[in-house]
């Protein structure tokens, strides 16, 4: 079955959402992940640790991570920060 939403990894990066790993205080002088990035054509990119295993077999019933997926998790305090970035529609 053909899915319906599909990655399209040539689009670039638009801008960041929210403020930055350093700017919230989750990293020291290395602005390394987590973060959170709007692509070109909309979409959004998650950069945070992969817990793909340690969730996985706690997921939520109807919930599933397909084999080409990850599970990522960031500090709430940064999807806070991105919300005003967020658009409602």
């Amino acid at each position: 079955m053909a899915r319906i939403w599909e990655a399209d990894a040539s689009v670039g990066f638009k801008r960041r959402l929210g403020k930055s790993a350093l700017e919230l205080h989750n990293t020291n002088d290395d602005p390394s992940c987590p973060d959170i990035w709007e692509l070109e054509n909309g979409d959004v990119a998650v950069i945070g640790r992969d817990l793909t295993n340690a969730y996985g077999s706690r997921l939520p019933q109807g919930v599933h991570v397909g084999v080409d997926e990850r599970l990522v998790v960031i500090p709430g305090v940064m999807l806070r920060a991105a919300k005003v970035d967020i658009p409602d529609e």
